[in-house]
């Protein structure tokens, strides 16, 4: 997800950019729409961005000789959706580039695209299908974010797959389809050995992270549409032990 700079030539990294500006257009509107409705979701917005930069900030060394990084973004996109978050992980992406040295400026647009975007959206696919069934809802959170990660590095593979294939091949001609093929298996093998543990282990963070919140402003969460009120009924529900008229909350 932090493709570096020089990676992907023209046209690849035009492509990316322009593709992402346009979903970071669309993302500023529904944020500053959702903000307008209702000031609250701020602090919801501040904890959600700050769980995208820190943990995506972590360079953790790959048994493959590379290195690999949580995402963050699950969070995000069950909060807020798919559109939003992007405009989060950009914002965090310039700063990595800018400070971190983590990915480029003109690998970008990719970036944003894996992992503010396309991650998010199947994670938050996925959370409100799983939502409508009977799955418990930490459950639920759990394998969004575990998506929304491990989905982040596999069109990261397809990007650093079709770039090396269109120059290797000299355009699309030839043996472009084998050669992109043959990238995106050895792309994917990298990736995957390492990004399947840290998926688990973000969905476990964003799991606890999530119960905090819902027990904490579960009705921010209602109103998001991110649980229902059966839910919060079942998450912060009182606890049989009543001291005088005064229910005691579990």
């Amino acid at each position: 997800m932090h493709i570096m700079e020089g990676m992907l030539p023209g046209p690849w990294w035009e492509i990316w950019t322009v593709l992402s500006l346009i979903i970071i257009i669309a993302g500023i509107y529904q944020l500053n729409k959702k903000v307008k409705e209702n000031r609250e979701y701020l602090a919801l917005l501040a904890v959600a961005g700050a769980f995208i930069f820190v943990l995506s900030s972590l360079k953790l060394p790959s048994v493959s000789g590379s290195c690999s990084h949580p995402t963050g973004t699950g969070l995000a996109a069950i909060l807020f959706g798919p559109l939003i978050t992007t405009v989060l992980g950009f914002i965090v992406l310039v700063f990595q580039a800018l400070l971190l040295a983590h990915g480029g400026i003109t690998t970008l647009g990719a970036n944003t695209f894996s992992m503010g975007f396309f991650g998010p959206l199947l994670a938050w696919i996925l959370y409100i299908v799983l939502k409508k069934t009977k799955i418990n809802v930490y459950v639920n959170v759990f394998i969004a974010a575990f998506v929304a990660d491990f989905a982040t590095y596999v069109l990261t593979s397809i990007q650093l797959a079709s770039a090396q294939a269109y120059a290797f091949a000299g355009g699309f001609g030839g043996v472009f389809m084998d050669t992109f093929i043959n990238y995106s298996i050895a792309f994917l093998g990298i990736f995957a050995t390492t990004q399947l543990p840290l998926a688990i282990i973000e969905g476990l963070i964003i799991a606890v992270a999530f119960k905090y919140i819902a027990k904490s402003r579960g009705d921010l969460l209602v109103k998001l549409g991110a649980i229902t009120e059966e839910q919060l009924e079942s998450i912060v529900k009182p606890n049989k032990e009543v001291k005088g008229n005064e229910k005691i909350y579990s």
